[in-house]
């Protein structure tokens, strides 16, 4: 197992994988010169969840690893939290966290889910990676901190070895992480931008930069049911790009968001492994990594 030293004691990590990053926890692992821990995942008859980890976590320096898509995933880590309760120090890596984009209250009655969510997840300390709303994580009753994957998505992009390319923001809300993912390898980037010319009209067109004759890469925090990015491709291939592909973090992609967008003439699409689909050929495992090494 990985040695980590810190002063005067020699720092064991053991990883945990949950059962829908199970990929990702064994790829951080391998970047930590590690294994990761074997857990059992099953259902009872009635539907219930069980969940056994096959290895002693007591006294021991853990790190579980799990994303939350789904209501299901989200009691798998509470179990995982709760069989590592004798820990010595526990970490808690949520590379997609879901509730996250339910962060408000916009109507009498309605709970905060985010809120109610992060509330019940409690350990040493908590890492995401690019969530939705960062205001969630003042909801965690521990140290949270948030992981940018923007600059492997920049490193990514780059090894495509497109010429002049420009990475462009769906809206404005995407603006900051296409400018981050943009600024480690010098890309222009720009966003999309609609103007109203009158009630029923609107023109949405890139704010700054021409994209005719090139490369074009859409990026987003995540890509859900595609109807966003969808029109975004049309309306980019119409203005003459060369070839418009998609990058985002976390590759929700419900329902038939993947026909959809290649029925809008998308290239390709380029999504991290915090979700574990199809298109998750980039890993977040040495960012996980970095973070556990430099806590």
């Amino acid at each position: 197992m990985e040695s980590i030293k810190r002063e005067t004691e020699v720092y064991i990590l053991k990883i945990v994988g949950g059962p829908a990053s199970q990929l990702l926890a064994s790829r951080t692992a391998k970047a930590l010169g590690t294994e990761p821990v074997l857990c059992e995942f099953n259902r009872f008859p009635d539907g219930e969840l069980y969940i056994r980890i096959a290895d002693e976590t007591k006294d021991e320096n853990v790190t579980i690893i799990q994303s939350t898509p789904t209501d299901s995933d989200f009691v798998s880590l509470l179990q995982l939290i709760n069989a590592c309760n004798e820990a010595k120090e526990l970490n808690v890596v949520i590379p997609y966290m879901g509730y996250a984009r339910q962060d408000k209250r916009f109507k009498i009655g309605e709970p905060i889910s985010a809120r109610a969510i992060a509330c019940c997840v409690n350990a040493d300390r908590i890492f995401t990676i690019n969530i939705h709303a960062k205001n969630v994580l003042r909801y965690f009753p521990c140290p949270a901190k948030d992981l940018d994957a923007a600059k492997l998505l920049g490193e990514y992009i780059a090894g495509f070895g497109m010429e002049n390319p420009i990475l462009v923001a769906p809206d404005s809300g995407a603006k900051e992480l296409v400018k981050n993912v943009s600024s480690y390898q010098g890309f222009d980037y720009d966003h999309l931008h609609k103007t109203r010319l009158s009630g029923d009209t609107v023109i949405i067109n890139t704010k700054n930069v021409d994209v005719t004759g090139r490369h074009v890469v859409l990026v987003d925090d995540m890509i859900s049911t595609g109807d966003t990015m969808a029109e975004s491709i049309k309306i980019l291939r119409d203005q003459g790009a060369v070839d418009v592909y998609l990058a985002c973090v976390h590759p929700v992609l419900v329902r038939n968001a993947v026909l959809r967008l290649f029925n809008a003439g998308v290239k390709d699409i380029i999504a991290t492994d915090t979700l574990e689909k199809a298109e998750s050929i980039l890993s977040v495992a040495p960012l996980i990594a970095d973070a556990l090494k430099n806590i």
